[in-house]
């Protein structure tokens, strides 16, 4: 069985790097590819000679997606069935990725999981969460800290204690594991998504068809920036990106997003919290 992965660099941290590529290596991956947007051709003197990892470079930044997208069509050339979309900061220990396969082999009905995420801290990290209002995905970071917290709370489920698994539309995009059947289902990343929103439109797309997993029991280490809320120029990316999500899918009426997430809301008992 051939399990891929792509990570996308972009001026990436050479050692952040080279700690995602030894977990994947522990873990037996056998193709990594590097779909590199970097303005420099820095990484392909490191890797062009080596037999597990594949750098692919992009001549230019083409966008998060669009970069992963140049991985994912190689493997399916190879054959691989199952495809890890995951960034340069995420790291995890050795068996993680068989039991995420030995999982998914067991359910033929799961297209894509991300597992139980931390900080490096330990402190827990909200990668799963309902879908996004406009509100919740452009205002809510203009709004004042009585209103964002009451927000945060019901989007990100933060009333929620993450012990169990559960089938949900939106996963963040630092560790998509993707059954490759799915992803000939129902397409790749959006390109005209440039960065930030593309995660959530794959992933409901899946959703449409399979079960988004969140699966607990294992964890990765994410050791999150979360580079729009500190970069002028990343935010202006997140507004545009999110701009054209919601042109895509619906603004105020969002039939499926209604009903989605507050099939969620109920299963999880939020009300009663």
């Amino acid at each position: 069985m051939i399990i891929s992965a792509s990570i996308v660099t972009y001026n990436t941290d050479y050692n952040e790097l080279l700690k995602c590529i030894d977990s994947m290596h522990k873990n037996g991956i056998t193709h990594i590819y590097i779909s590199d947007n970097s303005p420099n051709g820095e990484l392909k003197t490191l890797y062009s000679n080596t037999d597990r990892i594949i750098y692919l470079n992009n001549n230019g930044n083409i966008g998060y997606g669009a970069a992963h997208n140049v991985a994912i069509r190689k493997a399916q050339e190879i054959g691989s069935v199952y495809h890890l979309v995951i960034n340069s900061d995420v790291y995890f220990n050795e068996g993680i990725i068989q039991r995420i396969v030995d999982y998914m082999e067991r359910n033929k009905d799961v297209g894509q999981l991300i597992p139980n995420t931390i900080y490096p801290d330990g402190e827990l990290q909200y990668v799963v969460r309902l879908l996004p209002t406009p509100i919740d995905l452009i205002f809510r970071r203009f709004l004042p800290d009585s209103f964002s917290t009451k927000i945060n709370n019901k989007l990100l489920l933060k009333f929620w204690d993450h012990k169990k698994p559960l089938n949900i539309p939106f996963h963040m995009g630092c560790f998509m594991f993707l059954r490759m059947k799915a992803i000939e289902d129902v397409g790749m990343f959006d390109e005209d998504i440039f960065m930030y929103t593309e995660d959530i439109d794959l992933t409901r797309r899946i959703h449409k068809r399979y079960k988004t997993m969140f699966w607990p029991e294992v964890t990765i280490i994410h050791a999150h920036k979360r580079g729009s809320y500190k970069n002028k120029k990343l935010l202006t990316i997140h507004i545009k990106s999110a701009i054209k999500y919601f042109n895509k899918w619906g603004w105020i009426f969002d039939k499926e997003r209604k009903q989605w997430n507050h099939s969620i809301l109920k299963e999880l008992e939020y009300n009663k919290k």
